[in-house]
């Protein structure tokens, strides 16, 4: 892992056991702490996803020798399902670790109960995903100019993990890093805030700028969906069933959704030539599904804006929160993002000159306060 000194990603590599046990204490105290998770933030509007209550309990009422010990159990089948002996292959993570709750990671990269490799490779998805819910909001930020939403997302991020992760100094630091940038854009949106070493918002930006985007192996997590397959087909053979992909079929269905996108994409790829055409049609129908949802919540939450970029906006931040191999593999091309783009470019210029309009209009401006486009569109 490149070394750096912002406090919250350097957190990942010096946490300890002292640190979580103490952390523990702490967790009845902060039960009600926030699980919303956003998925595409503005300054303006965003596609977020909110746990119901029953969902919010389960996850704050459990110990944190409980989270531990779920910890455990899901890497043991993660690992047994991928047929592999450690997370991690080559110093990169290679274990699609996206079904661990943000306590779970946080419990197994900071315990020491937890092999060092195992250790690491917690440490690795924590920074992969902070980097995930960074990438789209980056992108809005690139094409407005603003970087509010880019905090908004940051600070969603950092309130939405565990309690015993919110109380440590590290997450502190860089939470108090990013209300201060929040503070300072409220002064310039345009201009990148400057608050100190402990910003992960500012270490992330120069990430990309000196290693690009952390992600997973696609080879690793093809050999891993390889396995996971296989061991499909055997449990339905041993069911005395036929293995079908066909979810209405009268054989033992071979259902690919609890699969990441990462992973079906390099079944789609399948540049290795792993997977059966049956195999590569179905991770395809998957992916495609899971994509669909993404743009279509983009645009349910756009009609509730009365921002009229608010579509584009989702658009552009949904197009770079992927790699560059699941865009391929969702068919996802290079015009998606110009025609947001473009999209975003043209309506607000159409609302800057709507706003134009009703500021030169005298009197009708006088009697309509805070006229915008939204309230010509009624």
């Amino acid at each position: 892992m490149v070394a750096i000194t912002n406090s919250y990603y350097t957190a990942y590599s010096t946490a300890t056991s002292s640190g979580s046990a103490s952390a523990a204490t702490t967790a009845t105290a902060s039960a009600k702490t926030q699980t919303t998770t956003t998925a595409t933030a503005t300054s303006s509007s965003a596609t977020s996803i909110t746990l119901s209550d029953a969902a919010k309990a389960a996850l704050s009422e459990r110990s944190f020798a409980a989270v531990l010990a779920d910890a455990r159990t899901k890497l043991t089948e993660l690992l047994e399902a991928a047929g592999r002996k450690s997370p991690l292959q080559n110093g990169e993570l290679a274990l699609d670790m996206s079904s661990l709750d943000s306590r779970e990671l946080y419990a197994m990269a900071s315990d020491k109960s937890f092999a060092a490799d195992q250790n690491e490779a917690a440490k690795l998805e924590m920074q992969r995903r902070m980097e995930a819910a960074l990438a789209g909001p980056l992108s809005i930020a690139k094409v407005t100019g603003n970087y509010t939403g880019l905090y908004n997302a940051a600070a969603t991020f950092l309130d939405a993990l565990g309690p015993e992760e919110k109380a440590s100094a590290d997450w502190q630091a860089s939470r108090a890093a990013v209300t201060e940038g929040l503070k300072q854009l409220q002064t310039d949106s345009k201009t990148l805030p400057e608050a100190g070493g402990n910003d992960p918002v500012a270490t992330y930006i120069k990430l990309l700028e000196t290693r690009g985007a952390l992600d997973q192996s696609m080879a690793s997590l093809a050999t891993n969906a390889r396995t996971t397959i296989d061991k499909r087909y055997a449990d339905a053979t041993a069911a005395g069933k036929i293995p079908t992909f066909k979810p209405n079929g009268t054989g033992a269905f071979i259902d690919l959704s609890d699969l990441s996108s990462r992973t079906l994409s390099s079944i789609v790829l399948d540049k290795e030539g792993q997977f059966s055409s049956q195999e590569v049609a179905a991770a395809k129908s998957e992916l495609r599904t899971k994509s669909s949802a993404v743009l279509m919540a983009g645009l349910k939450s756009a009609s509730k804006s009365s921002d009229p970029t608010a579509f584009s906006q989702n658009v552009i931040s949904a197009f770079s929160s992927l790699s560059a191999e699941e865009r391929q593999a969702a068919g996802w091309s290079d015009k998606l993002y110009e025609a947001a783009v473009a999209n975003y470019s043209s309506s607000n210029k159409l609302m800057e000159m709507f706003n134009q309009l009703g500021a030169s209009s005298g009197s009708a401006s006088k009697s309509t306060p805070g006229f915008s486009l939204a309230g010509l569109l009624g």
